[in-house]
């Protein structure tokens, strides 16, 4: 006996398939279904938004629409469509993304904007603090796809970034986004936390690390259900990872240095706490927009 091939996918125009996928997508997206449809099907085409417009009845191959089916079929169950299109806008910048690493989100950018202002205002008093350094030493932990690491070599070239992660597969992620954006100055390392630095210091340590507890809802909704679940939580009590970073930290700032952290919406007034506690001074929050 043998197999029968599956039928081939119907021939589809441009339009019919932005159709087809939001019809698919709506139970899961609502509003944003038909947003997310042209995205996935000029991800298929390799097209700008603008064939859509100038040319929506133009035939989509059979190998393009099969492909759009799966993904759609994939983005239907929840998982994001960074993975799917391999692509994700970071700091206005083009991050290849995938399963081995957490999508970089927008709320995200607020820890690049902090740093560039904690990292310029230590420069200014540099003559005081360290007048022989000619440089600001920055280092990112948990870099995941480099997004954090690489917004601040972009922005500040002078400055000298490293970047550390434990998971090999994230790390050839961030490697493969700092060749895209020629970017080979940043260094990266393989490691927990601040094993692998040593005891360089820095003036600037910035990360966004898992701070969701192991048995959180949230990691079952589709919105998290299918990143790295390692890059999400620290284990049963999701201020582990934080309290690592804020107990070690001290060995490794330089004086006047500025340690910034991302935490959850509810969890400020225990973070904050905790600094107070290991002696850190001028402790602020910032929420994101």
């Amino acid at each position: 006996m043998t197999d029968v091939p599956p039928p081939p996918s119907p021939a589809a125009t441009r339009a019919e398939a932005v159709l087809r996928a939001a019809h698919a997508l709506t139970p899961l997206l609502g509003a944003e279904a038909r947003r997310e449809a042209e995205t996935l099907v000029l991800a298929c085409l390799g097209q700008p938004r603008s064939v859509l417009i100038t040319d929506p009845g133009r035939a989509v191959a059979a190998v393009e629409v099969e492909r759009l089916e799966q993904w759609t079929r994939r983005r239907a169950d929840g998982e994001p469509i960074a993975y799917l299109t391999g692509q994700r806008e970071f700091w206005s910048l083009p991050f290849e993304v995938s399963s081995a690493v957490l999508v970089p989100r927008p709320e995200t950018e607020l820890l690049v904007e902090r740093a560039l202002l904690a990292g310029d205002a230590w420069c200014a008093a540099r003559p005081a603090a360290e007048p022989h350094r000619t440089a600001l030493d920055a280092l990112d932990l948990g870099t995941g796809s480099g997004a954090v690491a690489l917004a601040l070599a972009v922005e500040r070239p002078a400055w000298r970034v490293t970047a550390v992660d434990l998971s090999p597969a994230a790390l050839a992620v961030a490697h493969a986004n700092a060749a895209a954006l020629g970017l080979d100055r940043v260094e990266f390392l393989e490691g927990d936390w601040f094993a692998p630095v040593g005891a360089q210091r820095y003036a600037l340590i910035a990360s966004h690390p898992p701070y969701v507890a192991a048995d959180d809802p949230v990691l079952q909704g589709d919105s998290l259900r299918h990143e790295p679940r390692g890059a999400l939580t620290p284990g049963p009590d999701a201020l582990e990872a934080l309290n690592a970073i804020i107990g070690t930290a001290p060995a490794h700032l330089l004086p006047g240095g500025a340690l910034l952290l991302e935490h959850g919406a509810t969890q400020g007034e225990a973070v904050r706490g905790r600094l107070a506690a290991r002696g850190y001074a001028d402790i602020v929050s910032h929420r994101d927009p």
